[in-house]
């Protein structure tokens, strides 16, 4: 059986030179002939420059960059431990991952999920998202992106609370947009009281993004109920571990 493709367009879109990244570890046991029904989940295969790659995990345990080991892992042990046995027994694991130009629909993304539902059905066990430090086993995956029309851009990002420097403010950011060729957002001096309104503001700002809307130097953002503008600061690099990604800082106003 497969299934229509259905265009998922940016209707904000607005070109930039940004690059888009996806990255999935998909841990199971897989024919040595690997036939992956990605057209039954509208998929018309990875879009050109993302690849699979496959790998025995025995001889993955001891890269640098394994993600089962280290802070990374015993977080993943923590928030999923089922889906974190069901991964480290795995035999093998197969690598997906590339970057693309930024572009007017997000049929990439469509693409490449239809690919990863399709190995669930052939032997995966356990997909982690490494963008969004979250590990999931398959019927996790399937709950959270085999949505109807799509995954809300939401489940595809991180919303998160951190101490902030002065007491009784938080910082309130995003990780993950880097799938969607954006930086990512990061609300500065947030009240604890309005850490909740901040977190909401984000998911907005994060569809917005997803959609195809850039923030630029300087740009007002007016947002009901607070007493002055957040204006968009463009910070950060690449190598940020907070957020794997460049960012666009809020400073709230008081």
């Amino acid at each position: 059986m497969t299934a229509t493709p259905e265009a998922w367009p940016r209707p904000y879109w607005q070109p930039s030179d940004e690059t888009i990244v996806l990255q999935f570890y998909v841990f199971g046991r897989f024919a040595e002939d690997l036939a992956i029904p990605a057209a039954r989940y509208a998929s018309h295969g990875l879009p050109e420059g993302v690849t699979v790659q496959r790998h025995g995990h025995n001889a993955l345990r001891s890269w640098e960059g394994y993600p089962l080991k280290g802070t990374l892992g015993e977080l993943l042990e923590e928030d999923a431990p089922a889906a974190f046995e069901r991964a480290r027994a795995a035999p093998e694991v197969l690598v997906v991952r590339g970057e693309l130009a930024d572009r007017d629909s997000l049929d990439y993304l469509r693409d490449t999920l239809g690919v990863l539902a399709g190995l669930l059905d052939v032997g995966g066990a356990a997909i982690l998202d490494p963008q969004i430090l979250t590990l999931f086993d398959a019927d996790a995956w399937r709950r959270h992106y085999l949505v109807p029309g799509g995954a809300p851009p939401r489940h595809h990002v991180l919303i998160l609370r951190n101490a902030g420097d002065e007491e009784g403010r938080a910082t309130i950011h995003t990780r993950g947009l880097r799938k969607f060729g954006r930086p990512d957002l990061s609300m500065r001096h947030v009240p604890d009281a309005q850490a909740a309104q901040a977190g909401m503001l984000c998911e907005r700002l994060v569809e917005l993004q997803a959609l195809g809307a850039r923030f630029v130097e300087g740009q007002p953002l007016e947002v009901e109920g607070l007493p002055g503008e957040l204006v968009a600061q463009p910070d950060g690099s690449l190598d940020d571990p907070r957020f794997n990604n460049t960012h666009v800082a809020f400073d709230w106003p008081v």
